[in-house]
């Protein structure tokens, strides 16, 4: 007999349907998981905004 999952991946670019699987709510989430995605949705947030910098400093540069 198969076994049944132990994760869900959720699709993000589909139209939902009535049979989609329930995100849990943060405060569900144990708390060493919500501390590694406060870690990595701050690390994201970060990288992204230093790559709008660098993009801004390219640009800059090719002004002079």
């Amino acid at each position: 007999m198969p076994r049944k999952p132990t994760t869900h991946q959720f699709d993000l670019f589909s139209r939902p349907a009535a049979e989609t699987v329930q995100v849990p709510p943060w405060q569900a989430l144990p708390e060493e998981t919500r501390r590694r995605l406060t870690k990595l949705i701050a690390r994201l947030i970060l990288d992204h905004a230093d790559g709008e910098r660098a993009v801004q400093r390219e640009d800059a540069d090719h002004d002079a």
